[in-house]
């Protein structure tokens, strides 16, 4: 009896527990589908809640790199004008300190310059200071006549010296003819044509040597007393101041006559040779056969010729110059090839 009413509690037990088990489970069952909705409901706003927080943050981030990139072209911006400004600050620099070397060599250059003219109207005082002497001199000694014996023998000696001359005039046309020729058979036709021109101006000479009445009591040369003297040839002579002056114009003239030569040369592409010029073995243009012997006149005229030649044909100006459409000598080379000496 005990044993029935104790199976019926175990068993009134068990069908509780399994009751209870059975409503918990059915319990437990109900609310997973529950949370599942609510999970659903949940998930898609809080998706889009972190879309749109990812755009939040993807834009912050944007924004940040476009405010650094601003930031980095303005900070280029600043350094390239800081450049710009220290280059135009070299750039004035620079020009100020070329401006102030080129002032300063201005200024070196005036006073250089006023130096130069200082000196050079200094020279220029002196020369006049030593010419004024020098004419002084020669008035003195000018003025203090020839007797009438030495005035009859200059007279004397200079008709001989026309005579003469006269003759080997007539000699040397002979010369100039068969000269002329060579050229011509040498088809050298610049020389030819400077020799032909050079006749021409001896002939013009010759016509006015022929037609000149010369008045030998009143030319000073006849009673002017020498104040000059030269050496040729290692023999010393003397001369007036129309003697040297004679002397001073065959150097000039054979110079002009050279160089003209020496150009007719070069142009017919021909050797350099003053020698072989008719005009330098004649060397008598210019001379009228007064005041000097026609050997030291040739001798002069040869002298400035050879110089002038080689100028000519080398086409430079180292022993002359070109002035007023006229070649001459320079006033230093003269100096040197007469080298007069005055008398005391």
């Amino acid at each position: 009896m005990k044993i029935n009413i104790l199976d019926r509690m175990v068993m009134a037990l068990v069908i509780a527990t399994l009751s209870l088990a059975g409503i918990s489970i059915a319990a437990d069952g109900q609310r997973e589908p529950q949370e599942e909705q609510k999970e659903q409901k949940r998930d898609p706003h809080e998706k889009q809640q972190q879309k749109q927080e990812e755009r939040v943050q993807k834009k912050s981030e944007q924004d940040q790199k476009q405010q650094q990139h601003r930031v980095e072209q303005q900070q280029q911006q600043q350094d390239q004008k800081q450049k710009q400004k220290q280059q135009q600050q070299q750039e004035r620099v620079q020009q100020k300190s070329e401006q102030d070397q080129k002032q300063q060599q201005q200024r070196v250059q005036q006073q250089q310059q006023q130096e130069q003219k200082r000196k050079q109207d200094q020279q220029q005082r002196e020369r006049a200071q030593q010419q004024q002497r020098q004419d002084q001199n020669q008035q003195q000694k000018q003025q203090q006549r020839l007797s009438q014996q030495q005035q009859q023998k200059l007279i004397s000696q200079q008709q001989q010296r026309v005579a003469q001359y006269r003759q080997h005039l007539e000699q040397q046309d002979r010369l100039a003819q068969q000269n002329a020729a060579q050229l011509q058979q040498q088809k050298r036709v610049a020389q030819y044509r400077f020799q032909e021109q050079y006749l021409d101006r001896v002939r013009q000479q010759q016509i006015h040597l022929r037609d000149d009445r010369f008045d030998y009591d009143r030319d000073p040369y006849f009673f002017t007393p020498p104040i000059y003297r030269y050496n040729r040839g290692g023999h010393y002579y003397e001369t007036n101041e129309y003697g040297a002056k004679t002397l001073r114009q065959a150097v000039n003239y054979g110079y002009e006559e050279g160089f003209r030569a020496g150009k007719a040369d070069r142009d017919d592409r021909w050797g350099s040779n003053y020698k072989d010029s008719y005009a330098y073995r004649d060397a008598n243009f210019g001379y009228s056969g007064y005041y000097v012997d026609r050997s030291d006149y040739n001798y002069y005229f040869r002298e400035g010729f050879r110089r002038g030649y080689e100028d000519g044909y080398n086409s430079r100006y180292q022993y002359g110059r070109f002035t007023s459409g006229n070649y001459s000598i320079l006033d230093t080379i003269l100096s040197q090839i007469l080298n007069f000496q005055a008398l005391r």
